[in-house]
């Protein structure tokens, strides 16, 4: 059997990792500005994270949802503190996409309602209303004839409010910052009229934070520079810092009903052993904070770059938009510089290293940028 050729792949054999970097299979080292798409944040290999995870395997790696887990529990208080959604309730599932599809789900039995909202340029998965939300020409969106989607200009507010004012939308769902669409910003002020235009008309507002949050924006999650707290915010990726896992934060509004939504997989022994892990080292090293830092210095060396034509992120969740297509210079970073960075669409380059990643190791790649770029 081989492999369904689904994905163009680099030819590179990745064996190894630790903190920002990773090694090949010949031993070359590369500096890792992308993660796997934000999913690793603490670092590759993190020594706490490694010991957590191998002493949970040798008592239990998984049982069913049928029982008490107290690790789920613990996840669920360590959770709301360091977010600052105490009062808020928590669904533990297995991907960004299916978080998003249970969100989605949890909003029309909350309202009753079938229409929903999203923006220009989103990503929020590929199952299958994941997929109905998201506006990407190349993801093929299966036939799903219950839901009906509307997509608004991002940062338009007023075509909201008029969207809005009919009451016959279920839900609007926005990404923190958006990803795939280019790293391009909601604006705070948006945010804040979006969150009144939802509460004014009963829609449910969903901040899909699975690449943006945990603490990759340099506050846990992307919206909070706004101030806003949505009704549901769908989280995954750096959860688990590799290990397959994805959460939803619930508000106080919504009654929880038996049977209403459900997982074989979601909060596994192992998945919720990772995301207590994660958090650890995140408080303990403060990482929120070296994002913060580390990213204001890298977009402020970047913006003095010749060829960029605009910067745009927060943290270390980071776009590089070029004038011209951006596939050689990826490929020139890879092979000659051994630095691997993302994509977005052809013009945009996009970074989202570990929190971990250090002031010398940004230094490091702005001087191999600069120097590709000059």
């Amino acid at each position: 059997m081989k492999l369904f050729d689904v994905y163009p792949l680099f030819d590179v054999n990745i064996v190894k990792g630790q903190g920002c970097q990773v090694w090949d299979d010949r031993g070359q080292a590369y500096l890792d500005l992308y993660g796997g798409h934000a999913v690793i944040s603490i670092g590759h290999a993190h020594p706490h994270y490694v010991r957590k995870i191998s002493e949970q395997v040798g008592r239990l790696g998984f049982y069913s949802n049928s029982v008490v887990n107290s690790l789920q529990v613990e996840l669920a208080g360590r959770l709301g503190k360091a977010c600052g959604y105490d009062d808020y309730r928590l669904f533990l599932i297995n991907s960004g996409a299916e978080a998003n599809e249970n969100a989605l789900k949890l909003a029309s039995f909350h309202n009753g309602r079938r229409k929903v909202v999203a923006f220009g340029k989103a990503f929020h998965g590929r199952t299958s209303a994941a997929v109905r939300v998201t506006d990407n020409p190349k993801i093929v969106a299966p036939v799903n004839e219950g839901l009906e989607v509307c997509f608004l200009p991002l940062n338009d507010l007023e075509a909201v409010r008029k969207t809005l004012a009919a009451q016959d939308v279920c839900a609007v769902i926005i990404e923190g910052i958006q990803g795939v669409g280019g790293v391009r910003l909601p604006d705070d002020e948006f945010l804040r009229g979006l969150r009144q235009s939802c509460s004014e008309t009963g829609t449910v507002l969903i901040l899909d934070e699975i690449q943006s949050g945990y603490g990759r924006s340099g506050r846990f999650f992307a919206h909070q520079y706004s101030g806003i707290r949505p009704d549901l915010i769908t989280v995954a990726k750096g959860i688990g810092n590799g290990f397959p896992m994805a959460g939803l934060l619930i508000s106080p509004a919504f009654e929880a009903v038996y049977g209403q939504l459900g997982t074989t997989f979601g909060g596994n022994h192992l998945a919720c052993t990772a995301a207590l892990a994660v958090l650890d080292v995140i408080e303990q090293e403060h990482l929120i904070e070296n994002a913060a830092s580390v990213g204001q210095m890298l977009m402020e060396a970047c913006r003095e770059m010749p060829r960029i034509k605009e910067v745009r992120g927060r943290g270390l969740m980071i776009g590089l938009e070029f004038d011209e297509p951006v596939k050689q210079l990826r490929q020139q970073l890879l092979y000659q510089e051994h630095v691997f960075t993302g994509v977005s669409g052809t013009q945009v380059l996009r970074l989202l290293p570990p929190l971990c990643l250090s002031p010398q190791q940004a230094e490091s790649f702005i001087v191999k940028l600069k120097k590709l770029l000059s």
